[in-house]
């Protein structure tokens, strides 16, 4: 039994050493190389990964702005207490959600499935998710920000940084974007070619100050 366990250990490690390298080196850069640009090509491939991460009853509740104007930019930058990382990064993603996804053309998240299983899951979503706005921004910050972490992991895993931020001002963002009635924002984040290290890490806890086991 312990032969194996320790097979299953290293058989993880191999398979798995460039998704750990990614996960224990990535950081939230502040400082970025603003003469760098990503081709239309790179900002498909990571938002093509990005809307695959998971979402509660496959509702696909997230919603990425791509900020392409410099002088939009430079207004978010002003609401962002001026933090150069929002116009110096080569990517600006505000990552929002629909709090109404839930409701809206339910069928289409279930289109593979059979018929049986979109019945199931449209009567499901409505009976989960209407009149629930508590449950509806729960769910948006959640998928938000597994998003979030899935567009840092695989922006790191090809060799750049990037900086999750709330570090803004949401209702100047959120007029700045035209942000609709029904939607919201969770968070900034900003990808690119770093200038300058992070900082060293400011202080991790144990595992056991975090762990639980069972009960507390």
């Amino acid at each position: 039994m312990a032969s194996q366990s320790k097979k299953i250990i290293e058989d993880f490690s191999l398979f798995s050493s460039e998704t750990f390298d990614a996960i224990e080196k990535r950081r939230a850069v502040k400082h970025f190389d603003k003469t760098h640009q990503f081709s239309d090509e790179e900002i498909e491939k990571l938002l093509s990964l990005a809307i695959l991460s998971p979402t509660s009853a496959n509702i696909q509740n997230w919603r990425f702005l791509v900020v392409r104007d410099n002088e939009l930019k430079k207004k978010i930058r002003n609401a962002s207490w001026d933090q150069a990382q929002v116009t110096d990064a080569s990517l600006l993603l505000i990552l929002c959600a629909d709090l109404k996804a839930a409701g809206k053309e339910p069928r289409r998240y279930w289109r593979n499935a059979s018929k049986e299983r979109q019945d199931f899951m449209v009567t499901t979503l409505e009976n989960t998710y209407k009149g629930n706005d508590q449950l509806q921004r729960d769910e948006a910050l959640r998928s938000i920000g597994m998003a979030a972490q899935t567009l840092m992991l695989a922006a790191k895993s090809v060799g750049y940084d990037s900086c999750p931020m709330i570090g803004f001002n949401p209702e100047q963002v959120a007029d700045l974007i035209n942000l609709p009635k029904d939607h919201m924002i969770g968070m900034m984040l900003v990808i690119g070619k770093a200038k300058d290290p992070a900082n060293p890490r400011g202080g991790q806890l144990n595992l056991d100050e975090v762990v639980i086991n069972d009960r507390f």
